[in-house]
């Protein structure tokens, strides 16, 4: 291993940039792999393409004809730029993409051959399901799962091979991917708003929930990242001391790019341009060998697609620069892990940001309806919204020294708080002429003033207002950002609807005004969710402290976190707003829980392997040249020989005691894992990795760190982090 390391140091000090030729605009190469608008028109009859155009805007269904047509279109479009095979491309519950090719080729007779391609085949696939995580969905011989096309997610070219976005659903119609609920979702966030919407104008016919992300990871180099088997096994490294050097000096961040990296990043934009994905903003991240981009926002569905194909991308280019793209939230200990914040808002097909306070009071009281039933609903939901984010993986940055924490609150200035106090204020029941003018004019109407200049940003905030969205910071760089978006925008959705549900009981009971009723029923969500804002600083041990006198929950490990997936308000929440059933519900459950059982098992069979196979005959072997010194120190000053051989007898002392510490809680972890494997139920297995088995990783993580500080630099295995973080 150590001979692996120095030639994986060698190779990588030898990389060069890979030239990139960026003669074409971005806006030239923007969407050409797309089958967009432009090309539907160009290769679709009238007909078909106001059928997709209706699917996408209104949720209409495409007839098996119609489809036909598409298909011949979309094929011919293909085969014009060199594709060969097509695929139904899916976001199964494995975290990562699938697709299964075929070939536009089929036979005819006679030895002849068609590029084939039909309607059928466009809508409907049917992939074999039986390896795919279900949660008990279905029974094994039950094997069948099926494809839609998802009309609203454009297709795309990737190679050679034709991608059809699509829902992946069981046998018998359960959803089995991160897309499906998603849809429903998207769907009840889209009509419970636009019922409010109505009553601050009645032209709004739908609201879009938009969502922009922002990916961060590592770049490592490939030969580095060989060296390196945890990291190839589980995505972090188990072991490794602190460099010297790591990132106090705060000279990485937003600092010069790595021409390396820089020319990746160009490679990686082209491709990006080239599949539609808006890609603007690139940048050195905190810790070192950490980036981030991020796109224009988009549509939630689309965006979210686009997150996962660009993860895909990601990974294929950076073979192209030998590179190893690291998503991990925390692949290395001491420095800053990796999130994906999802920046969310919603708005209106008349072109109006329902986050965005507006130049009339009337705009900004619906800025504040939509702002305050969101506070709301995460209020209500707080729970929720930390189990959809919850995984071995963010468990090292929920909570554990890193920003955000595990305890979920909303962040939204000091400016829109004294908005709220003031609104707090309003008179119960019917508003004087007076009253309601002063609101208008001094509270509602300077809100627009208030936001200019509202550039403070709580950086520890899992769930922030930053000016004309929300961003929900606390999502993993792992994490497929469906899982989110789902859980935001059904409480948003069922919080809208039982705003509308109280406004209009005012109105029609106590014969309230609009507007008053309104302002009281804000003036009552205000009150009730005052709890869940926090402007201090999360990391702060009496925030801990503080969140509990609030009652807000405190869940920082997965197992714990994800019991509200399941809990009672949850499931009759998703039945409510037609998002999932509760053999859905009860399915995710158990698949993130196994999920969970299944990471940490990988990752302590890997320590306990390095531990043993590589750090412990390491340390013995430098302890034998140490041991044979002092044979040679004795020989030469015999009686004197311990005052010359003090220290050389201290290390050997010191390492003998790392290496039975070692041992041992590798023998303890090994057994802690067997009784863990035995329990049937999913829940109290993961209870019993969690508990039993993990803590080991840090005990012997310890005394394997301190072994690095102590054998030869010359003979030690593994790559150290100093060269994985600073090698260029």
């Amino acid at each position: 291993m150590a001979i692996l390391r120095f030639q994986a140091l060698k190779e990588t000090l030898n990389r060069k940039p890979v030239k990139i030729d960026e003669t074409d605009r971005r806006s030239e190469l923007f969407g050409r792999n797309v089958f967009n608008e432009t090309v539907m028109r160009q290769f679709l009859t009238k007909e078909a393409y106001q059928s997709v155009k209706d699917a996408t805007l209104k949720g209409t269904k495409i007839n098996r004809g119609v489809a036909d047509h598409i298909s011949t279109g979309m094929k011919e479009w293909a085969i014009s730029k060199g594709v060969t095979h097509y695929t139904h491309w899916f976001q199964p519950l494995t975290g990562a993409t699938a697709e299964k090719h075929d070939a536009f080729f089929e036979t005819i007779g006679d030895g002849l051959a068609i590029e084939k391609f039909g309607g059928t085949q466009l809508v409907q696939q049917e992939p074999d399901a039986s390896s795919f995580p279900h949660g008990g969905i279905r029974n094994t011989f039950e094997a069948r799962g099926y494809t839609a096309w998802d009309p609203t997610s454009p297709a795309f070219i990737y190679g050679t091979t034709l991608c059809i976005p699509t829902v992946y659903v069981s046998y018998t119609g359960e959803a089995l991917d991160y897309k499906t609920p998603l849809l429903r979702a998207l769907q009840a966030v889209d009509s419970a708003s636009t019922a409010v919407c109505k009553y601050f104008d009645k032209n709004v016919t739908k609201v879009i929930a938009t969502l922009g992300w922002e990916q961060e990871y590592f770049l490592i180099d490939s030969a580095l990242y060989a060296s390196r088997p945890d990291l190839q096994l589980s995505g972090r490294t188990l072991l490794g001391h602190s460099p010297a050097k790591g990132q106090q000096l705060d000279d990485h961040y937003f600092g010069s790019i790595p021409s390396r990296a820089l020319s990746y990043m160009r490679d990686l934009e082209i491709e990006c341009m080239l599949l539609g994905i808006p890609v603007k903003t690139r940048h050195n991240e905190v810790a070192p060998n950490q980036f981030e981009l991020a796109p224009i926002f988009e549509e939630a569905n689309l965006a979210v697609d686009h997150n996962s194909l660009l993860m895909d991308v990601m990974d294929r280019v950076g073979e192209r620069h030998n590179f190893k793209v690291l998503f991990h939230e925390k692949p290395f200990a001491g420095i800053n892990g990796s999130g994906k914040h999802n920046n969310w808002s919603l708005s209106t097909d008349t072109g109006i940001n329902l986050l965005s306070p507006g130049s009339t009071p009337m705009k900004n009281l619906q800025f504040l309806a939509f702002f305050v039933n969101t506070i709301k609903a995460v209020h209500d939901h707080e729970e929720l919204l930390r189990a959809t984010i919850a995984s071995a993986s963010n468990d090292h940055r929920l909570g554990a020294n890193e920003a955000p924490p595990a305890i979920i609150s909303a962040f939204i200035g000091t400016q829109l708080t004294e908005v709220l106090n003031e609104l707090e204020k309003v008179t119960d029941g019917k508003l004087s002429p007076q009253e309601k003018t002063d609101l208008k004019l001094n509270v509602v109407g300077k809100i627009p003033e208030i936001l200019l200049d509202n550039t403070d940003r709580n950086r520890t905030s899992p769930f922030a207002f930053t000016g004309n969205k929300f961003e929900f910071r606390a999502v993993g760089s792992t994490a497929n950002c469906a899982n989110a978006m789902t859980v935001l925008n059904t409480i948003v959705a069922k919080q809208l609807k039982e705003f509308k549900k109280s406004v209009d009981a005012l109105v029609k009971d106590k014969s309230m005004k609009k507007d008053d009723a309104i302002f009281n029923v804000l003036r009552d969500y205000i009150k009730k969710s005052k709890k869940i804002r926090f402007e201090g600083d999360g990391y702060a041990d009496a925030w801990q402290d503080e969140a509990k006198k609030r009652g807000l929950s405190n869940n920082k490990t997965t197992p714990q976190a994800l019991k509200a997936k399941v809990s009672k308000q949850t499931i009759d929440l998703y039945k409510e707003m037609k998002v999932m059933n509760k053999r859905e519900v009860e399915a995710r459950h158990e698949i993130e829980l196994e999920d969970y059982s299944m990471r940490i098992q990988i990752e302590g069979r890997v320590l306990g392997d390095i531990a043993r196979n590589h750090i412990i005959p390491t340390s013995i072997r430098y302890q034998n040249v140490l041991i044979e010194n002092v044979r040679g120190l004795k020989e030469i000053f015999e009686k004197d020989f311990k005052k010359h051989s003090k220290e050389q007898i201290g290390i050997i002392e010191a390492i003998s005691g790392h290496i039975e510490h070692i041992n041992g809680d590798v023998s303890k972890m090994i057994e802690a894992r067997k009784e863990a494997n035995k329990i049937e139920d999913a829940e109290k297995r993961a209870f019993a990795y969690c508990d039993n088995v993990k803590p080991f990783f840090e005990e012997i993580r310890y005394h394997c760190d301190k072994l690095e500080l102590l054998v030869d630099d010359e003979i030690w295995p593994l790559t150290k982090y100093r060269e994985l973080l600073f090698t260029r």
